[in-house]
């Protein structure tokens, strides 16, 4: 399975912590972030990781800023790409149980690494439900 992460200045011990925990786990990833805390522009990385999840290079994304929101926001307007905002564990297994969510957002300065290496892990050990959910995410893409 891989796993595209990209990140703003907000993210980047947070998807060093997420990169090495995935590779430990036999995860192949893709690493679309910045490696450093010096300010950048939030959709220059997110861009590549909606891409790529919405062209199936990879299985899931994972995206990480201060709010998590703008994150969410931009990755969103790719089809066929469901990004949820995540700041605990029973919130991603619901975005993925029940939306079939495909990008975890994470809100850096809301969670710390551990609650969101715990978040990253819920994400993605847990698999969508379909059933009556299926019909309500079939009618999320407008075009």
């Amino acid at each position: 399975m891989t796993i595209a992460i990209g990140n703003d200045h907000a993210g980047t011990a947070y998807k060093n912590a997420i990169l090495e925990a995935l590779e430990n786990q036999g995860f192949s990833t893709l690493n679309y972030g910045t490696n450093d805390e010096k300010s950048v522009d939030y959709p220059d990385f997110v861009h590549p990781v909606a891409q790529s999840v919405a062209n199936n290079k990879s299985n899931f994304g994972i995206l990480i800023c201060g709010s998590g929101n703008g994150v969410s926001m931009t990755a969103n307007k790719y089809p066929n790409v469901r990004a949820a905002l995540c700041w605990n564990t029973e919130i991603a297994q619901l975005a993925r149980s029940h939306n079939n969510a495909n990008i975890l957002s994470l809100p850096a300065r809301f969670t710390n690494i551990k609650e969101s290496l715990d978040i990253v892990k819920t994400f993605l050990s847990t698999e969508f439900e379909g059933g009556r959910h299926e019909r309500r995410v079939e009618k999320i893409n407008i075009a």
